[in-house]
């Protein structure tokens, strides 16, 4: 006992004069203060945020992204791999018992340290023994790699909750698209009527003689461009359709999707930067997680100058021949303490703890660019829906012009008080003009499923212990 605990007190001694080179991290993680976030703190965002658009059929395709989709399904498989890492680190830290045990045939020298009757003989070799080993961490080894695979499962548990996110957002934006394409569909049939309309009253007029066949053929040229229109509308609801078969994990038999039916104006949401904004974000979070993570990697790397304290202990039988191979004679045990500390690694230890001081300024980067990011995400999208609420008005009394133009223009044509370039010219802009206040919901619709990202989704970051401003590590 006397010798174990010299042994002990040793290793202690060591470990005084033992120390990581002094490597300062060059990173600091920006916080919401140095960043502009001072409006109030946004509304709460339900878990099942995309259900406020009161489309069931959207409903039921976001459910079967989140339970079929193979990108989610990698986002958890990676989770369970940094759960077993983190039971298997955590294991570790436990006593450990084996069992180890043999059996051969062998013959001995007689000319070396066995003498006869077993020396230049044959027979059985045997052992069985338990083992026993306990790693003291004195020094917290163990337990700063326990952090780190905390902190990395928590990371990968996060990484999945972005994921769901960004898949919910996808399959919501791309419904969008879906019902953007729809209305798109709407007005290319409306203008093949009205070209069609046009064609009519030219031919109508040129078989009266009242116009002539250049007139007519032009119209015919727009006929044509307009089924060509909408044709290409067609096409483009029918790859909206497969973009969200696939975002749910199916192929063509998932392409029956009927039209959507979107409440546009739902989704209340903040007009100005929430404070809160980094803690709303489930890849913020994550980013902070990784920190920790870092950070406890590079305690792993500087209590490596400090010693390896364990216990060891032994028991079992070995024997030459199987007659007394369990006897008591056979028996055997032992136990006690070992260290190891290291002396001279030509530097391998001080390239170890470099570089993870520069795996934890990277992750304190990654960390801000990831929140730049998230502001700027933030800002675009409240830049963008401004931008619709103030088209919209504009782009409705542009739509009042081109049709009260149009109604003129073709009257006056059809009076043969002015030619038919006037109609085609007003009509158009008619159609341009068609076309883009169609598309504004859509396009209000989009930027609020944007706006709603951007701040994070329905993530709760009370769940999580790794969503409070942190500083860097010194």
């Amino acid at each position: 006992m006397k010798k174990l605990l010299a042994l002990l007190l040793a290793g202690t001694m060591l470990a005084g004069c033992v120390s990581a080179p002094s490597t300062t991290p060059s990173q600091v993680a920006l916080k919401s203060d140095a960043l502009g976030l001072a409006g109030p703190a946004a509304p709460a965002i339900a878990d099942s945020w995309w259900t406020a658009f009161g489309d069931p059929q959207l409903d039921k395709l976001v459910d079967e992204a989140l339970k079929d989709s193979p990108t989610l399904a990698a986002a958890m498989a990676r989770v369970r791999a940094a759960q077993s890492m983190l039971a298997s680190t955590t294991a570790a830290t436990y006593p450990q018992a084996s069992l180890d045990g043999s059996e051969q045939r062998e013959r001995f020298s007689k000319d070396y340290i066995i003498p006869p009757p077993y020396g230049g003989s044959t027979t059985w070799v045997g052992t069985v023994q338990a083992n026993l080993s306990w790693s003291l961490d004195f020094f917290g080894k163990e337990q700063a790699r326990i952090d780190r695979a905390k902190a990395t499962a928590e990371a990968s548990a996060l990484d999945a909750e972005a994921a769901r996110l960004m898949l919910s957002g996808a399959v919501t934006r791309a419904y969008v698209a879906l019902s953007r394409a729809y209305v798109l569909i709407d007005v290319a049939e409306d203008a093949v009527k009205q070209r069609e309309g046009v064609l009519s009253l030219s031919s109508a007029r040129t078989r009266a003689g009242l116009d002539t066949m250049a007139s007519q053929h032009q119209a015919e040229a727009l006929a044509a461009l307009a089924r060509e229109e909408l044709i290409r509308a067609r096409a483009t609801r029918e790859l909206a359709v497969h973009a969200i078969a696939a975002l749910t994990g199916h192929g063509a038999d998932a392409y029956d999707i009927a039209r959507p039916a979107l409440n546009e104006a739902a989704l209340a949401l903040p007009d100005t930067l929430p404070a809160d904004l980094l803690a709303r974000r489930a890849d913020i979070a994550a980013a902070k997680a990784r920190i920790e993570a870092a950070f406890q990697g590079r305690e792993v790397a500087r209590k490596a100058y400090y010693p390896d304290i364990n216990l060891l202990a032994f028991a079992g039988w070995a024997a030459l021949g199987l007659g007394p191979m369990f006897s008591g004679s056979a028996l055997q045990y032992g136990g006690g303490a070992a260290i190891h500390l290291p002396l001279f690694d030509a530097g391998k230890l001080d390239a170890d703890f470099a570089g993870a001081t520069a795996g934890l300024d990277e992750a304190v980067a990654d960390y801000n660019a990831s929140v730049v990011g998230a502001v700027k995400d933030a800002a675009d999208a409240i830049t963008n829906l401004r931008s619709i609420d103030a088209q919209e008005a504009e782009q409705r009394r542009a739509l009042a012009a081109a049709q009260s133009s149009f109604d003129l223009a073709r009257e006056r044509y059809h009076s043969g008080l002015s030619p038919l370039q006037n109609v085609f010219d007003s009509q158009q802009l008619l159609l341009d003009a068609r076309r883009q206040y169609a598309a504004i919901a859509a396009d209000r619709a989009s930027a609020r499923v944007a706006l709603l990202m951007a701040l994070g989704g329905g993530f709760d970051s009370t769940k999580s212990p790794h969503t409070s401003e942190s500083d860097s590590h010194e």
